[in-house]
Formats: C-alpha cells, sequence, structure tokens
C-alpha cells in the first residue's frame, strides 16, 4: 500500500514541476524573467544543457543514462520494499520526483527548463525537479551522519 502512495506522490510532485515549467515555457522567451522580488528572487527562463549548476555542460545523453540507472534502482528500492519508511524513505521519494522532472525535460527538449533567479548572491538558475534532488539529497546526508554519530555514541557508552 505505502508503495502505491510512494509512486502518487512522486507522480504528482513531477506532475507539478512539468506543470510549472509548461507555464514558463508558455510565458516567457529565453532569458526573459517576470514575477519579481527586488533584489531577492525572478522567475527567469533558462535553458539548461548540463547538470546542476552549470556542469557536465552538453553531456545531456549521459546525464540522462546516469539518472534512467538511479531512478530504476529507487523505484525498484520501493517497490520491493528494500527501504522502511521514514525519513530516508520521503528523500529518496523525493530524489526520485526531481530526477524525473529533468529527465523528462532532457528527454524531450534536449534540455532542462530552469527558472528560480535568486538576485541576493551569485547563484545558479535553478528549478523545482532541482529542490527536490537537493533538498532530499541533503536530508538523507544529514541523517546518515547523525546515525553514524547515534551509532558511535552508543558503542563508547557499551565500552566504557
Amino acid at each position: 500500500m505505502i508503495q502505491t502512495v510512494t509512486l502518487l506522490v512522486i507522480a504528482t510532485l513531477v506532475a507539478a514541476d512539468q506543470l510549472i515549467k509548461y507555464l514558463v515555457t508558455s510565458n516567457l522567451n529565453v532569458d526573459e524573467s517576470c514575477m519579481r522580488i527586488p533584489g531577492f528572487i525572478e522567475i527567469r527562463y533558462c535553458r539548461n544543457y548540463g547538470g546542476m549548476m552549470g556542469t557536465f555542460n552538453n553531456m545531456g545523453k549521459i546525464l540522462a543514462a546516469v539518472t534512467i540507472v538511479i531512478i530504476l534502482v529507487g523505484i525498484g528500492a520501493i517497490i520491493f520494499k528494500k527501504i522502511k519508511f521514514g525519513l530516508p524513505y520521503v528523500c529518496i521519494t523525493m530524489i526520485l520526483a526531481g530526477g524525473i522532472g529533468n529527465l523528462i525535460d532532457r528527454l524531450v527538449l534536449g534540455y532542462v527548463v530552469d527558472y528560480i533567479n535568486v538576485l541576493f548572491v551569485d547563484f545558479y538558475i535553478f528549478n523545482f525537479a532541482d529542490c527536490l534532488v537537493t533538498v532530499g539529497a541533503f536530508l538523507l546526508i544529514f541523517y546518515e551522519i547523525y546515525q553514524l554519530i547515534k551509532e558511535s555514541g552508543k558503542k563508547r557508552k557499551d565500552n566504557a
């Protein structure tokens, strides 16, 4: 049952990502912006032919192949109950949804539609799918570090 709900959540997040990208591409020309909070954030349509933060420029096919493998492994882990429900499960769900959202762009368009431009720091333009992948990955990393520290403390206590 939880696997079905998880797949529906992933599908909903992917649909939201694709809807936002559709609205951006339908209403803006490349490098055009709208909806600004001066000095803070704007919506600016940008085409990303590489990976996150400008890495792997013009290597979309390789990125797509790697993404497909990660998605298949992640969905397999969910379907075959290799991950028990909890924060890591939620993180993997977020990472998968974001990965699928950007994969659709790469396969259909040949680039990823980016549109969130943070103005108060010099940073790359990104999208909702990127947010899902980044937040999911960072939460998973911090969770795993916390677990290591917790286990290390327990071992010290048991050895004392």
